[in-house]
């Protein structure tokens, strides 16, 4: 082999090692996260399983808590009482985000500022939250009592401690992340393709329908996934805002129940596999629907 060849085919040999040199330096950085995963979610949830069919009172594997669970109505009725609240608060703030992320993808005036007060209840937790819709939303509340006030309502309104006061407050825990992701996403979306729509006759419909939505829908598929799991999971807002008995006594309340309140962990292992078999479901519904939709790739570059 002439030294030419030589020459040439130690690059060629060096270009070769280099993804094996990278594969092993990303197997390194992740064998961390990796190890996370599986101590913290991985084992939990078999473990979970397992439980959920180990009762106390039988012995061996069996399926009792599960049909216990499905054969008496004020259990099950609950996962009807969790979707009946996830769903619609879902498709609303999915809905409200999107209006605004779209239309300030390419800047507004005082868009910081406008930014700052939206994602504002981010940093105040879900207590002080719930407190504060008590103060503004409550029987003496600030609202009623501005409605009271311009003869508006003859009565005050009764929107705590209710369904609706659940809704107000997963509304204002999630709308803060689903409208930063899809505000990141949408302002992503080369611009050019929305002027040359516009070039060619299209209105702003057009636009939006047939060039926007599509380029859209994985980062709206993303939002809805993540805020309907985060809704379906729906605790502390179901007790200090709705009726942990009655109206809004979702999935959860029923497993916090039966493990503290009944000290029965093998029961309430089951519950909560039921609850996140039934987010896998919508999860998977999700997507289906998501591969429905014409999609294409975004440019992924951040805000112009």
């Amino acid at each position: 082999m002439s030294p030419r060849a030589v020459a040439s085919a130690r690059p060629k040999a060096r270009r070769l090692r280099e993804p094996h040199a990278l594969d092993a330096a990303a197997v390194a950085c992740l064998v961390p996260s990796l190890l996370y995963v599986l101590v913290m979610f991985v084992y939990p949830f078999l473990y979970g399983i397992y439980s959920s069919l180990r009762p106390p009172q039988r012995a061996g594997l069996t399926l009792a808590n599960y049909v216990a669970f499905f054969s008496d109505e004020w259990q099950y009725r609950t996962v009807w009482i969790t979707f009946g609240i996830a769903v619609p608060n879902t498709v609303i703030v999915v809905g409200v985000a999107l209006l605004l992320a779209y239309g300030m993808r390419r800047g507004i005036r005082f868009e910081r500022a406008i930014t700052t007060i939206l994602v504002l209840p981010i940093a105040l937790g879900v207590i002080l939250l719930a407190e504060g819709i008590l103060g503004f939303y409550g029987g003496r509340g600030w609202f009623n009592q501005m409605l009271l006030a311009a003869g508006i309502i003859n009565e005050p309104l009764t929107l705590t401690h209710n369904y609706i006061g659940v809704l107000l407050s997963l509304f204002m825990q999630q709308f803060p992340f689903c409208f930063l992701m899809l505000l990141g996403y949408i302002s992503g979306i080369d611009p050019g393709l929305e002027n040359s729509a516009r070039t060619l006759g299209a209105g702003p419909f057009t636009v939006f329908y047939r060039v926007m939505l599509p380029l859209m829908a994985p980062g709206i598929a993303i939002a809805f996934a993540l805020v309907f799991v985060m809704s379906f999971g729906v605790f502390p807002s179901a007790i200090l805002l709705g009726q942990p008995a009655g109206a809004t006594r979702t999935i959860a309340i029923a497993a916090y129940q039966q493990a503290f309140e009944r000290y029965d962990m093998s029961y309430a292992s089951a519950i909560a596999v039921v609850m996140g078999l039934f987010q896998l479901a919508g999860l998977v519904v999700i997507i289906l629907l998501r591969r429905r939709m014409v999609t294409a790739a975004t440019m992924g570059v951040g805000k112009r």
